[in-house]
């Protein structure tokens, strides 16, 4: 220590509080504090505003010894604080006043057991009980795994709605509370960094801050232009798509050394949906993307790494051994297959169907149904697809070189997937395909197929945005002008004719929609639109914004209530975004809404299964992977139902989804017609449903051939079996385990940590009791159950609370959507399945905030 750092507690006057040594405890502004410095002013001397004779002021560093703020740092002038109060390390309390009753007692021991975790200690488990979710046995695997490595680097691999954002939470939290993982960063897909914040703040109690533009704009504003985002705050998430920019990533490399060193920038980095990070590209060859840069740039600064994705392997080695040198640069190696031990050791893996049923016999996850929706398309629409198949062939035969050939490929794929999503989708593609294509001769040169690629990547991605889409579409559109030759008078002819039928077809009848009319009916309002309401919600996905708008003003034409109809898509205010996923997932009681039309910005991660086990695919998308992720919305863990129904549309002659119906895959329509190739695609879909387990592998294949049948090229599903056989194969993301006594094992060892804490919902009464009594004599009040029943939970409501405990009182307690006060309760058996009532587990704050401190006299 320096000459100005003050090593022991000076004695006090009347009007300057005494200062706290290193390491002492403090009350500041009514909040206790652990003393991490304090440092001497070297100028007092000269300040002539100090009388002659006064000692130097004191600057001092605090942390906070809350849980529910135990990052959280302060630095103070000692001399100006008042009513600064410093603790005597070795005080114990006087029997003078007064004996401490019993319980009162068990409950300081309850507290301080809670609050005492070694770090060593790799049995004894703390973050289930910390916890809000429902969690379940097989979710307890993650965290198991993680305390007995001494570095977490952890690939969860969970299939599908399996609850990999609360695995991640268990281990966040876990090694949060042995003091392992301070400083952490999440890592994302854009749409989901506020349910990460909601999720870790309402079911692990832990705050984290956003990264984004306008957080940088407020630091900046409130604490200098020179102020660093990365460095603010202990706790922080980021879009994947955020973070690769320019700006931050210089902003990140002035915070994370030359070399990684120790200790780490970040103790904990967390990448959810890390199969987007994977380098792009097939076979041996596979590029770093923007997203895998910025993720290489990052993991070597991060003590310990969780990976999460359903769908880690794309089938290509190259691909999926870059992610794990990514993980674990120590144990991996890019293009290095890894053995079965190496992957054993880092992946989580569990299927759905590979879980063992519940104690009472009951399957753990619903059956999946796919259903047919049959059409009959109208002889204009036939008339019109055919046309665009000509189009299409006619470009692609002129194409004379490699650019010439992608521009002709972009532009078919873009121009089908538009006309088979909805006239007004194609509408507005192809009047923007003719604009450019009859701008005149360009004087620049024709771009290269490298730089055509990226073009045609921006248009894929902006698909949910109105602007973004719109202005990608047409500088796409722009170069494929420059790399193509000019359009014939037949070519422009079609186009011409293409654009027409899409205007008017916006305004005629529509055979999709007819049928999805016949269908909302059957299921929402049996009595039409203007009758009566069911209490049952359905979902309707589209790939484009367009689609959705539409979709929507013809709904509302048709009388559908304006209020019975919810739209989620990429670019919506988060605000709105957030209370519709709200809306949703409460009680139909609470809200009119029962229909969702939501674009794929809602098919990753979000949770949408609480009250709806009804999904509608408005188009089959083309890629299976982004099939299943929509699927996934509702089957997950917390689904209801018994069954989940997926429904898509069909031409005529469709024989079934079934695994029987496999063999015939003859669509019976002539090749390349609007029904024949409707007919691949739900074929498509059923190979998808029937390979779930093995979609990150095989799916690509899947994806090929649907791109080749659309491109007017051969495709023969019999060759694609044999390549999805193969590609299972090599996917080697299947571990030979007894799953069976994997979670016997693991719901024991949690046992065990219940009653090595000693802890129930009576003891956890008990303290929460004891702490209200303490701090300011109030106490809990016994209510009726809300919801009452044969066997109503033991409610409680919570007394008015000043200060901190104001805060700590109020964190959940309304309803997110009514705003209404809450019960608690204590047994989380009594609030599962449940919005009315909130539970105070140990990671809740107002759990927390009872101060351990020691009783005034024990009993022998």
């Amino acid at each position: 220590m320096t000459d100005a750092t003050v090593d022991t507690a000076r004695t006090g006057t009347e009007d300057e509080p005494a200062v706290p040594a290193h390491g002492q405890l403090v009350t500041v502004r009514n909040r206790p504090w652990v003393v991490t410095e304090v440092t001497r002013s070297a100028v007092s001397s000269e300040d002539p505003a100090r009388t002659a004779g006064a000692s130097a002021p004191h600057l001092v560093a605090l942390v906070s010894v809350e849980d529910d703020a135990r990052d959280e740092e302060l630095r103070v002038v000692w001399e100006l604080e008042q009513g600064a109060v410093v603790h005597q390390q070795y005080e114990l309390p006087s029997p003078a006043k007064g004996i401490d009753a019993p319980e009162r007692l068990d409950a300081f021991l309850d507290a301080v057991r809670w609050g005492a975790i070694a770090s060593a200690d790799k049995t004894a488990l703390q973050a289930p009980f910390r916890s809000g979710a429902e969690i379940q046995d097989y979710q307890l695997a993650p965290v198991v795994r993680a305390l007995s490595m001494p570095r977490t680097n952890l690939l969860i691999a969970d299939d599908v709605g399996l609850g990999k954002t609360i695995e991640a939470g268990l281990v966040m939290q876990e090694l949060m509370l042995r003091h392992r993982a301070r400083t952490m960063l999440i890592v994302c897909p854009s749409g989901l960094t506020l349910q990460w914040q909601d999720e870790m703040r309402d079911k692990f109690g832990l705050d984290f801050r956003i990264v984004n533009s306008a957080l940088l704009r407020e630091l900046r504003r409130s604490r200098g232009p020179y102020t660093n985002p990365w460095t603010h705050y202990p706790r922080l998430i980021v879009s994947v798509d955020w973070l690769k920019r320019d700006r931050p990533m210089r902003m990140m490399r002035e915070v994370l050394p030359h070399l990684p060193e120790y200790p780490r920038a970040f103790d904990l980095l967390v990448v959810d949906e890390v199969h987007t990070c994977a380098p792009s590209g097939t076979g041996k060859y596979a590029v770093d993307s923007q997203r895998t840069k910025a993720i290489r740039t990052l993991a070597p600064h991060c003590e310990h790494r969780l990976f999460l994705s359903a769908t880690p392997h794309n089938g290509f080695l190259e691909s999926f051994t870059a992610l794990l040198e990514l993980l674990d640069d120590h144990r991996f190696a890019r293009g290095v297959k890894p053995s079965d031990e190496q992957l054993r050791r880092v992946m989580v893996r569990r299927l759905k169907s590979e879980l063992p049923k519940t104690w009472d016999g009951r399957a753990r996850f619903p059956e999946r149904v796919p259903h047919a929706l049959e059409v009959r398309y109208a002889d204009e629409a036939r008339a019109a697809y055919a046309k665009l198949s000509a189009y299409a062939r006619s470009r692609r035969e002129a194409g004379d070189s490699s650019a010439a050939r992608t521009a002709s490929d972009f532009v078919t794929t873009l121009l089908k997937k538009r006309f088979l999503s909805s006239p007004k989708a194609f509408a507005e593609t192809i009047d923007v395909h003719l604009a450019t294509m009859t701008k005149g001769p360009s004087a620049e040169q024709a771009p290269s197929e490298r730089v055509l690629r990226p073009l045609i990547e921006r248009v894929e991605e902006t698909a949910e945005s109105d602007d973004g889409h719109a202005e990608a579409a047409e500088r796409a559109l722009t170069a494929v002008r420059q790399a193509s030759h000019t359009l014939t008078a037949a070519e422009h002819t079609q186009l011409k004719e293409l654009s027409v039928w899409a205007r008017t077809a916006t305004k005629r009848p529509d055979a999709k929609f007819v049928a999805l009319r016949g269908w909302l009916d059957s299921i929402v309002c049996k009595n039409g639109p203007a009758g009566d309401w069911e209490p049952d919600r359905v979902i309707v996905f589209t790939e484009y914004r367009d689609t959705q708008r539409w979709l929507f003003d013809r709904l509302i034409a048709a009388k559908y209530p304006v209020d019975r109809i919810a739209q989620l898509y990429g670019g919506q205010k988060p605000d709105e975004r957030e209370h519709i996923k709200t809306v949703f997932q409460e009680d139909p009681s609470l809200s009119p809404v029962r229909i969702l039309l939501a674009t794929d910005a809602a098919s990753e991660g979000i949770n949408l299964q609480a009250h709806c086990h009804r999904l509608l695919h408005w188009e089959i998308p083309w890629n299976p992977n982004r099939l299943e992720q929509r699927n996934g919305r509702i089957d997950r863990h917390g689904q209801r139902a018994d069954q989940v129904d997926v429904f898509h549309f069909v031409p005529e002659g469709w024989q079934g989804f079934g695994a029987a119906e496999d063999g015939d895959r003859d669509s019976r329509h002539e090749d390349g017609t609007l029904e024949d190739e409707l007919h691949f695609l739900a074929v498509a879909a059923r190979k998808t449903e029937q390979i779930r387990e093995d979609l990150g592998s095989a799916g690509e294949i899947i994806a090929a051939q649907v791109e080749q049948k659309m491109l007017g090229r051969r495709s023969d599903w019999t060759t694609a079996d044999a390549e999805i056989s193969k590609r299972s194969g090599q996917a080697v993301l299947k571990v030979d385990r007894d799953l069976a006594k994997e979670l016997e094992k693991l719901v024991a060892q949690l046992a065990g940590s219940r009653d090595t804490l000693h802890l129930t919902p009576e003891t956890v009464e008990r303290v929460v009791r004891t702490g209200l009594q303490l701090a300011h004599r109030k106490d809990l009040t016994e209510i009726p159950d809300p919801a009452g029943g044969d066997s109503p939970a033991r409610c409680f409501s919570l007394p008015e609370l000043p200060g901190a405990w104001a805060h700590a009182r109020n964190d959940g307690l309304r309803h997110p959507l009514t705003g209404r006060e809450r019960p608690v309760v204590f047994d989380e058996r009594d609030a599962r399945r449940r919005t009315d009532v909130v539970l105070l587990h140990l990671g809740h704050r107002l759990v927390q905030k009872p101060d351990p401190t020691p009783p005034r006299h024990s009993r022998g």
